[in-house]
C-alpha cells in the first residue's frame, strides 16, 4: 500500500516545500469565510489608519493657520497611536483565536507524517494569507476612499476648504510596515507555539477551557470584589472635585475595567451557576437546554466579553466626547460673537463718538455700556491665581443684559456674596464649585454663583470678573482703577472690518487717556481644530463598536464547531430541530445581551461625568449611541444563530438519518 497520496492534504505531497505551500493556500481560500469577520475588522482599522496618516501628509487644513494645522496633526498622531495600540491587541486576540481553532486539525497531520517544524510553516504561511488579505483590502479600499474620507472629516467638522485628491506613499507604507511588523510578531508566535506543542495538547487544545473551574466561594469572593470595585469605579467618575477631578477619572478608568473584568470572571458565574442549580428555574421553558452551556462559555468566554464590554464601552463615550465636544465649541463661538467691537478706557462718555463712527458703514443692532474697577491682584485671593480681576456693580450688569438681551436670573448679592461672571471653558477639572471664597483687602466674600453668560463677551475670557452689590462696588472703589467698556454689535457681522480704520482713530494709550479696542472676526479660526477633534471622536466610535461586534461575533462562531457533539446528542435523545434552534438562540442572545447591558449602565456614568467636566447635556448622544450599539449587536446576534444554526444542522440531519 502506497504511503503517497494526492494533494488534498496527504502527507506524500505535504512533505515537500510546493506541497506544504499548496495545502497551506487550500487551507486559506476554504478558511476564509471563517474568518470573514476578522478580516473585515482588520481591514477596517487599516482603511481608517491610513486615512488618517494621509491626512498629515495632505494639504487639507493649512487653509485653517498653522496654529490649527500643528494642533490637528498632534491630535490625528494621538488617534493613530490609539488605533495602533488597538491594532495591536486585535491581532493577538484574533491570532490566538485563529491558532487555537487550527491545533486540532494541525495535531492530525502529525499522525500523517508531518513533523511540528513543517505544521509550523504550514500554520505561517496560512495566517501570513490571511493577514495579507486584510492588508490588501484595507489599503485598496483606503486608497480608494481617501477622497470620501476628507470630504466626510470635513462635512462633519463642517470646515469649508477646498478638497484635493491626494495619497503620497508615505501613508501606504506607514501603515503596512507598521501592521506587516505587528503581524510579524504573532505570527513567529504561533509557529513557536506549535513547534514546542505535544501532539496530545494540539489535538485537545480546541476543548480546553480558558478558564479553570473554580469552586463558588471563591467565585463569590470574586463576584463581592467585582462589585465593590466596580462600585467604586462609578462613584469616582461622577464624583465633584477640583484639581483631583482628573485622578479621580484616571482611577474611575482603571477600576472600571477591573470591575467589568471581575464581573464577568466572577459575578455572572456565580449567577448563572446558582441558577442552574435552581430546579424549579433551569426547568422551565426548556431552559435546560442552554443555561448549562451559558454556565460553561461564560467560564471559558468571559475574557472576550470582558474585552468586548469595554470596547463598547470606550466607542460610547468616545462619541459622547465627540458631541460634548461640538455643543462647546458653537457654544465658545457664540460666546465670542456676542459683540463685534469692544472698548475699554479710562474716559466716560466715548459712546458719543464711538456710535457715529460704526454707523458710517455699519448698522448697530445693539449696544452697551458698563463701569469696572481693576483691583490689584495682590490684593485679591481666590482658589486659582488669574492675572487680572475686575468687579462689575450689580445694577448695571442688570442693564446691560436687559440692553443686549441677555439672561439675568440672580437677585442683587449681598454685602457679604459675590457671583462670578466666568468664560466658557471647552474641558473644566473643576466640577465642584460650592463654598467658593473670595478674599479682597481682608473681607471674605462668599461666591453664590458662577455665570458663564456673556455680558462682557470676548473681554470675560482676559480677566477675571466677579459681580458685588452697588453699595459693595462703590466700598471697594478706592482699591483699584475705574474703566469703561463699550460694547456694539453689528447687524452685518461680516462687514466688521469695513469700520476698523475709523475706529482705530479712537486708540490712545497716553497719560491723559488709555482705550484700546477689541473687533472679533466671526471667522477666525483659532479654535477649528476642536471640529476635526468631534469628527475623530466619531470615527473612533465606528471602529470600536464594529470590531467589539465582530470579536464576540468570531468568538461564538468557533464556538459554533464545538457545539456538534452536544447537538449530536440532544438529537439522539428526540429534541426537534425547532427547538434546538429556538435554545441556541437564547444560549446566543445571553452572550450578547450580558456585554451590552453592562456597556449601557457603565457608559451612563462615564457619560455623565462628562456632563459634569464640560458643562453639556449629553443624555440624549448617550441614547442614540447605545441604541446605535444596540443594532450593532443585533445584526451581529442574528448573523450568529444563522451560521450557528448551518453549522450544526448538517450533523445533526446526518444523526437523525
Amino acid at each position: 500500500m502506497s504511503g503517497r497520496r494526492d494533494s488534498s492534504g496527504i502527507p506524500g505531497c505535504a512533505k515537500s516545500g510546493a506541497g506544504i505551500r499548496r495545502l497551506a493556500f487550500s487551507n486559506f481560500k476554504s478558511g476564509l469565510k471563517n474568518y470573514l469577520a476578522v478580516v473585515a475588522s482588520l481591514a477596517f482599522t487599516i482603511l481608517v489608519f491610513l486615512n488618517f496618516q494621509n491626512l498629515i501628509d495632505s494639504d487639507l487644513f493649512y487653509a485653517l493657520g498653522r496654529k490649527n494645522k500643528e494642533y490637528i496633526d498632534i491630535l490625528i498622531q494621538v488617534v493613530s497611536f490609539v488605533l495602533g495600540v488597538f491594532m495591536f491587541f486585535f491581532l493577538w486576540y484574533a491570532t490566538n483565536v485563529f491558532l487555537t481553532k487550527r491545533k486540532k486539525e494541525i495535531g492530525i497531520y502529525i499522525f500523517m507524517g508531518l513533523t511540528n517544524q513543517k505544521i509550523g510553516r504550514l500554520y505561517m504561511m496560512e495566517t501570513t494569507m490571511i493577514g495579507l488579505a486584510a492588508l490588501a483590502l484595507g489599503v485598496g479600499l483606503g486608497s480608494l476612499t481617501t477622497w470620501l474620507f476628507q470630504m466626510a472629516v470635513l462635512a462633519i467638522s463642517d470646515i469649508a476648504v477646498d478638497i484635493s485628491f491626494t495619497l503620497s506613499l508615505r501613508p501606504v507604507l506607514v501603515t503596512a510596515g507598521i501592521y506587516l511588523a505587528m503581524y510579524l510578531v504573532f505570527a513567529v508566535k504561533g509557529y513557536v507555539n506549535i513547534v514546542r506543542s505535544s501532539v496530545l495538547s494540539m489535538v485537545s487544545a480546541a476543548r480546553r477551557n480558558e478558564f479553570v473551574r473554580q469552586d463558588e466561594r471563591l467565585l463569590f469572593a470574586k463576584a463581592v470584589a467585582g462589585l465593590l470595585v466596580l462600585g467604586a469605579g462609578y462613584f469616582l467618575a461622577i464624583k465633584e472635585g477640583g484639581q483631583e477631578v482628573m485622578g479621580n477619572v484616571f482611577a474611575a478608568t482603571v477600576l472600571v475595567v477591573i470591575g467589568v473584568y471581575l464581573l464577568f470572571g466572577g459575578f455572572l458565574p456565580f449567577l448563572f451557576q446558582r441558577l442552574a442549580k435552581n430546579k424549579k428555574f433551569l426547568y422551565h421553558k426548556e431552559r435546560s437546554l442552554w443555561v448549562n452551556n451559558v454556565v460553561f462559555r461564560m467560564k471559558k468566554n468571559y475574557r472576550t466579553y470582558a474585552m468586548t464590554c469595554v470596547l463598547m464601552l470606550c466607542s460610547v463615550t468616545a462619541l459622547a466626547t465627540g458631541f460634548a465636544m461640538k455643543l462647546r465649541y458653537e457654544a465658545m463661538v457664540h460666546f465670542r460673537n456676542t459683540y463685534t467691537y469692544q472698548f475699554m478706557s479710562s474716559k466716560d462718555g466715548l459712546d458719543e463718538k464711538i456710535r457715529p463712527l460704526i454707523e458710517k458703514k455699519n448698522q448697530i443692532s445693539c449696544a452697551a455700556e458698563i463701569e469696572m474697577l481693576a483691583i490689584d491682584p495682590s490684593l485679591v485671593q481666590t482658589r486659582f491665581t488669574y492675572s487680572n480681576y475686575a468687579f462689575l456693580p450689580y445694577s448695571q450688569v442688570k442693564r446691560l443684559a436687559k440692553e443686549t438681551g441677555l439672561e439675568m436670573d440672580f437677585a442683587e448679592p449681598k454685602a457679604d456674596e459675590i457671583v462670578k461672571a466666568s468664560h466658557l471653558y471647552l474641558l473644566s477639572l473643576l466640577t465642584d464649585r460650592s463654598n467658593e471664597t473670595v478674599c479682597v483687602n481682608g473681607k471674605t466674600y462668599r461666591q453664590t454663583g458662577d455665570k458663564s453668560t456673556p455680558y462682557l463677551g470676548y473681554l470675560q475670557e482676559c480677566v477675571d470678573f466677579y459681580i458685588v452689590s452697588d453699595a459693595e462696588y462703590r466700598r471697594l472703589t478706592p482699591l483699584g482703577q475705574t474703566f469703561f467698556t463699550y460694547h456694539y454689535r453689528i447687524a452685518d457681522a461680516g462687514n466688521f472690518a469695513a469700520s476698523l480704520e475709523d475706529l482705530d482713530a479712537i486708540v490712545s494709550n497716553t497719560e491723559e487717556n488709555y482705550t484700546a479696542r477689541v473687533a472679533n472676526d466671526p471667522g477666525s479660526g483659532d479654535i477649528e481644530w476642536i471640529k476635526v477633534l468631534y469628527t475623530v471622536c466619531i470615527v473612533l466610535f465606528l471602529v470600536f463598536i464594529l470590531a467589539s461586534g465582530s470579536i464576540l461575533f468570531m468568538k461564538l462562531y468557533n464556538d459554533a464547531f464545538e457545539e456538534k457533539e452536544r447537538c449530536q446528542i440532544l438529537a439522539k435523545l428526540g429534541i426537534g430541530e425547532r427547538t434546538l434552534k429556538k435554545s441556541i438562540s437564547r444560549e446566543l442572545l445571553t452572550a450578547y445581551a450580558l456585554p451590552f447591558f453592562v456597556m449601557a449602565a457603565s457608559s451612563w456614568f462615564s457619560v455623565h461625568a462628562l456632563e459634569k467636566m464640560m458643562y453639556t447635556k449629553l443624555l440624549p448622544i448617550y441614547l442614540c449611541s447605545v441604541a446605535v450599539a444596540f443594532l450593532v449587536f443585533l445584526a451581529c446576534y442574528r448573523m450568529s444563530v444563522s451560521s450557528y444554526v448551518s453549522i450544526v444542522r448538517s450533523d445533526v440531519r446526518e444523526t437523525r438519518q
